[in-house]
């Protein structure tokens, strides 16, 4: 939820290349028309004795296509230093309309019929995300469903910035705020950097440097 001003950022934050985190859960058994549990029931099947191994094999041919997707559509020349440096930082970007890129997969559970997924993703939808079962349950030669999405992180925000439904109040949204801006002001000076002041110095709430009360300036 976004307040005031900040809706105007909702645009930019949604195209800029911050990768959102999931938790997904899904269940093996059935075929929906929109890959989740809440579509219309096409099939119920029964699925096999899948290992945690298996499973795993999977995850990690669906994340090898998508690392070359990213690559693709990243817009930078595979056969520069820049292209190397940027990929060893893991600071490759696709373009910001290009088509859903996961960038991270993992099998967090394993329990049949049920499982759960890690997901980082970016310029993802929500059916994108459903049909991840859908493409898993074809690999696998069974079926599957998504059955509940729960996103972690949105780039630089995380759960533990939310604020639950009983705190959608005035003072705590307030209180939400202040803490941020005072989290981004401790990220941008770091201990140690120069701040334009001498020892015994401070910058006051109008940016002007002051002696610190009782500093002998001899």
């Amino acid at each position: 939820m976004f307040v005031g001003q900040a809706n105007k950022a909702l645009t930019d934050l949604y195209r800029s290349h911050v990768t959102r985190d999931y938790t997904l859960e899904g269940e093996f058994g059935m075929v929906t028309d929109n890959f989740s549990h809440t579509g219309r029931l096409i099939e119920r099947t029964t699925y096999g004795s899948y290992t945690h191994g298996q499973l795993e094999k999977v995850l990690a041919m669906i994340q090898g296509s998508n690392q070359k997707a990213l690559l693709m559509y990243s817009k930078v020349d595979m056969n520069t230093q820049e292209a190397y440096e940027l990929a060893a930082k893991g600071k490759l970007h696709p373009d910001w309309n290009s088509p859903p890129i996961m960038t991270g997969l993992r099998l967090l559970h394993f329990q049949p019929p049920h499982y759960t997924l890690e997901v980082q993703c970016l310029n993802e939808t929500q059916r994108y995300l459903c049909r991840i079962f859908h493409e898993l349950g074809l690999e696998l030669r069974s079926t599957t469903v998504c059955k509940a999405v729960c996103r972690t992180s949105d780039g630089p925000l995380t759960v533990q910035h939310a604020l639950t439904r009983q705190h959608w109040t005035a003072p705590d949204v307030t209180q939400a705020i202040q803490q941020s801006r005072k989290g981004r002001k401790s990220k941008s000076t770091q201990p140690g950097e120069n701040t334009g002041t001498a020892r015994g110095e401070y910058r006051n709430s109008q940016g002007r440097i002051q002696e610190q009360p009782g500093e002998d300036r001899k």
